[in-house]
């Protein structure tokens, strides 16, 4: 099991965490023969397996991530009858490590997942090119769609693999909630250091 060391994360639900930091350190090496800046990167156990499936299609590292996601949630406790995976952006990906991780975290937790719950309302950029906090919230606005026969008066887990500024949490919380859920808990695997 990959070692975690749970931080909170703030924002409108009830209670959040991410299982770690993504990474420890990033060192500027230089530009490439492209004029790309270069860096070295140091991840967290958690951050490594996170970025080796996302990035790099990596399917081993699923069981990891689940095993310390599965661990922490039996410790916590929040009671979610449910988890709610964040949609993904780009739903043109062949693989969704969100939809991936929500999946196997359920069936470890015996949880149903509900991913067709949310849905994009309509296309937003990729966050992580938007800096400004308020950007991403006017970008989010009316973006998700939520299925109140679904979420009336339950306790939802939501669930993202990386969290930055939670913007996209913060704003599928609001909907849940306007949509009449009992309890909204949050659960990320890593979040970044920095809010952007």
């Amino acid at each position: 099991m990959a070692n975690s060391n749970p931080v909170k994360i703030e924002g409108l639900w009830k209670e959040g965490f991410a299982l770690d930091v993504h990474t420890l350190a990033s060192d500027y090496l230089g530009d490439d023969q492209f004029g790309r800046p270069t860096f070295r990167t140091t991840r967290t156990e958690l951050g490594e397996l996170l970025y080796r499936l996302k990035y790099q299609g990596d399917a081993s590292a699923v069981e990891g991530i689940v095993e310390a996601a599965s661990a922490f949630v039996g410790s916590w406790k929040p009671g979610a009858e449910f988890i709610v995976p964040v949609p993904p952006t780009r739903a043109t990906r062949t693989h969704q490590p969100v939809i991936t991780l929500a999946t196997a975290l359920g069936t470890r937790l015996g949880l149903p997942v509900r991913p067709e719950c949310v849905r994009l309302r309509k296309d937003t950029p990729e966050l992580k090119d938007v800096f400004d906090f308020e950007a991403r919230l006017r970008l989010l606005e009316d973006a998700h769609e939520v299925d109140a026969t679904v979420v009336v008066e339950r306790r939802v887990l939501l669930f993202d693999d990386l969290f930055r500024s939670g913007a996209t949490m913060n704003a599928i919380t609001k909907g849940l909630r306007a949509a009449g859920a009992a309890e909204v808990f949050a659960l990320a695997i890593t979040r970044s250091r920095s809010k952007r």
